[in-house]
C-alpha cells in the first residue's frame, strides 16, 4: 500500500503483502561453498581450523606427541641398556656421526676412540682414530633388556658394531651412555607432569568450583586455606615434604610420592581462577534455568559453568605440566627427589653438581636440553590451544 492509495472501506478485510511462497534463505543471500562449510561447522571443527593456523603450536604438539610416543619404546630406542657400563670409556666425549670416509660414501658411522691416562693430570684423554670406521647398525641385536619389565628382548633401533664404542652424547663417570639414559629418563620426567596435573586439576576444579558456586562462608574458608598454602615458600616446602619420605621406600613408591606432592601443592592458583569465574557465571540466566529444571550442583558446574572458561583451563594446564617437570627436576637435582635406580632428567643432572665436572665434561649438562625443549613446546602449545578454545574471537 502506497501513500497515495485510497484507504479501505470500513469493515473491508485488510490486504497483506506477505509472500505465500516457501522461504528460501539462498534467495536472499547466495552462500559460497566455503561460507556454507564455515556456517555449518561445529565448534570442535572451528577450533581445529583455528588451531591449525598456529603453526608453532602445531609443531610443538607434534614434538610432544613424538616424545610421549618414545617413552613407550624407550628400551628399543636406546642403543645401550640403562645400566650398561663401559669401564674403558669413562667420561668419554661425544662422538660425531659421519657419512663419507676418504671421499667415499660409507653411510652413518663413527670413528674409533683411543684412550690413555695422562699421568700429570690423572685424567683420561681420548683421541679419534680415523683409520677405524665403525658403521652404525639399524634394527639390530644389542644389549639385553626387559621391555616394560614384562619380557626379555635385545632389539634396538640402532647399535654400535661389536667391540666398538658409540657414544653420541658421551659417557658419565661410570662409563654409561648419556644418550641412552636421557631416553630412559624421559619416561619418568614426562609422566610426572601428567599424573601431577591430574591431581592438581581435580582438586582445583572441585574446591574452586564449590567456593565460587556457593560463596559466603564456604568461599571464605577456602580462600583462607589457599592463602595459607600460597604463603609457604615453595622450595623449602618441597624439600621438607621430600625429606620426610622414608629411605626404605621402593623407587616406585618414591616416584608416586613425588607426583602426589607436586599435585597437592599446585592446585591453589587454579582453584582461585575457577572460583572467580564461577562467581560471575553463576548469575547467568542459563544457570537459573538449569536450577529451575532440577539439575544437581555437580551437573551445573561440570556441564554449564566449566565449559564457559575452558580456554583458561587449557592454558593453565599447559603451564602447570612444565612447572611440575621443573619441580621434579629441581628436587632430584638437590638429591631429595627421585633416587637411583630410577632415572629421570633431574637425576641425570645430579652428575653436574660439581662445577669442576661441568668444566671438564660439559656434555653431562645435556639432559637440560630436553627439559628446555619440552617446556617451550608446552608454552607454545598452550598459546595455540587457548586461542582455538574460543574460535569466535
Amino acid at each position: 500500500m502506497t501513500a497515495n492509495s485510497p484507504l479501505p472501506a470500513p469493515g473491508a478485510p485488510l490486504g497483506h503483502y506477505v509472500s505465500q511462497e516457501p522461504f528460501d534463505a539462498r534467495s536472499i543471500e547466495q552462500l559460497t561453498p566455503e561460507q556454507e562449510r564455515l556456517y555449518l561447522a561445529s565448534q570442535w571443527r572451528l577450533s581445529w581450523w583455528k588451531f591449525k593456523k598456529h603453526k608453532v603450536a602445531v609443531i610443538s604438539g607434534i614434538f610432544l606427541l613424538v616424545i610421549y610416543a618414545s617413552i613407550l619404546i624407550s628400551e628399543f630406542l636406546a642403543p645401550y641398556n640403562l645400566n650398561t657400563r663401559n669401564t674403558r670409556y669413562i667420561f668419554a666425549p661425544p662422538q660425531g656421526v659421519h657419512l663419507i670416509h676418504d671421499g667415499k660414501f660409507v653411510g652413518p658411522f663413527v670413528y674409533g676412540l683411543k684412550s690413555k691416562v695422562n699421568l700429570d693430570t690423572m685424567q683420561r684423554e681420548y683421541t679419534t682414530n680415523t683409520r677405524k670406521v665403525h658403521p652404525i647398525r639399524f634394527f639390530c641385536r644389542g644389549d639385553k633388556y626387559k621391555f616394560w619389565g614384562i619380557f626379555n628382548a635385545d632389539r634396538h633401533l640402532f647399535c654400535p658394531t661389536k667391540r666398538a664404542p658409540m657414544f653420541l652424547l658421551g659417557t658419565d663417570r661410570l662409563g654409561r651412555d648419556v644418550l641412552s639414559r636421557i631416553i630412559y629418563g624421559a619416561r619418568i620426567s614426562m609422566t610426572v607432569g601428567l599424573i601431577g596435573i591430574t591431581i592438581s586439576f581435580s582438586l582445583g576444579i572441585i574446591i574452586g568450583g564449590i567456593a565460587g558456586y556457593y560463596g559466603g562462608l564456604t568461599d571464605m574458608i577456602v580462600q583462607r586455606m589457599i592463602e595459607v598454602l600460597q604463603s609457604l615458600p615453595a622450595i623449602p616446602l618441597w624439600l621438607a615434604l621430600a625429606a620426610i619420605m622414608p629411605v626404605t621406600w621402593s623407587p616406585i613408591a618414591v616416584y608416586f610420592a613425588i607426583t602426589i606432592i607436586l599435585g597437592l601443592l599446585d592446585w591453589t592458583g587454579l582453584a582461585r581462577a575457577v572460583r572467580s569465574k564461577l562467581l560471575s557465571l553463576r548469575e547467568e540466566d542459563y544457570v537459573l534455568a538449569a536450577q529451575l529444571m532440577g539439575a544437581k550442583t555437580s551437573r551445573i558446574i561440570a556441564r554449564h559453568l566449566v565449559p564457559g572458561f575452558m580456554s583458561h583451563l587449557i592454558a593453565t594446564a599447559t603451564i602447570s605440566i612444565p612447572t611440575m617437570i621443573l619441580g621434579e627436576t629441581a628436587l632430584s637435582f638437590l638429591g631429595l627427589g627421585l633416587r637411583p635406580p630410577i632415572t629421570s632428567w633431574g637425576v641425570l643432572l645430579t652428575e653436574a653438581q660439581n662445577i669442576n665436572v661441568v668444566a671438564l665434561y660439559p656434555w653431562l649438562m645435556l639432559p637440560v636440553v630436553p627439559v628446555i625443549l619440552v617446556i617451550l613446546a608446552y608454552n607454545f602449545l598452550g598459546d595455540g590451544l587457548r586461542d582455538a578454545a574460543d574460535p569466535y574471537k
